[in-house]
């Protein structure tokens, strides 16, 4: 399959719709093609039960250079995560210039790689936005059941840190990725939340404006988490099964 094959599929499922949302995100018109990301997705899926891994990936790295932004979210879902190494992430990383782009690489590449928590080590006191962003999203993407990924409780401890130490910072798509995290974290279990609503608390009444936006952001959610028997870690009150079979904590 060839890449401009695969651009003209690409434009065949685009909508004005989509392209106004992706335009409104702040990617240049020229550079969007108008696709929502479930149909990217069922196009990757079709894409990788025709070609072999090592080809996607390799394709993936083309559709990457197009400059099309529908075509880099399809790249990622190509890519091989066993391929990738650490000169591909860093070469992915300097040209995202989105935070949807953004958490795509971190939660569908960056967070299937065995070292990825040195990534938020590294990332955290970076001063590119998206750098670290993406610190604070696989800190997130860590915290969900569904990727599989094993986080010990001083692992915790150092995100918990992390967050405490860089709550601070004024850029909007930072401060919600740290919100964020905060929020998978005390999703994990009681003890957790317990842990998490005394720093959000903490953020809540500080003196910077920015860990107060940090932690009133984080309460809200946090706040209303219940413990239902079916799922593995705590959900919000609101939603449907909270409201029916949720234990409050």
């Amino acid at each position: 399959m060839k890449r401009d094959d695969i651009i003209n599929s690409l434009k065949e499922r685009s909508s004005i719709k989509y392209h106004q949302n992706v335009v409104r995100m702040g990617i240049p018109e020229h550079n969007s093609i108008g696709v929502s990301t479930g149909e990217v997705r069922k196009l990757a899926k079709k894409i990788n039960k025709h070609i072999p891994a090592y080809e996607a990936h390799e394709l993936g790295f083309s559709l990457w250079q197009s400059g099309y932004h529908e075509a880099k979210l399809l790249a990622v879902l190509l890519m091989d995560p066993v391929e990738t190494n650490e000169t591909d992430i860093e070469r992915l990383m300097q040209e995202v210039y989105s935070w949807d782009l953004c958490d795509h690489v971190c939660k569908n590449l960056i967070i299937l790689q065995p070292k990825f928590q040195e990534y938020i080590y590294k990332w955290c006191d970076d001063t590119k936005t998206y750098y670290k962003r993406a610190a604070f999203c696989l800190m997130a993407a860590s915290c969900v059941p569904s990727n599989k990924v094993q986080v010990t409780r001083e692992d915790i401890d150092d995100y918990l840190h992390i967050i405490r130490k860089h709550a601070d910072d004024e850029r909007t798509h930072v401060k919600k990725a740290t919100s964020w995290a905060l929020r998978e974290i005390g999703k994990k279990d009681a003890d957790l939340l317990e842990r998490v609503l005394i720093l959000a608390h903490e953020l809540h009444n500080s003196p910077s404006k920015h860990e107060r936006w940090v932690g009133r952001h984080a309460l809200k959610e946090l706040e209303n988490l219940v413990s239902v028997d079916e799922r593995q870690r705590l959900i919000s009150s609101q939603t449907k099964m909270g409201k029916s079979a949720g234990k409050s904590l």
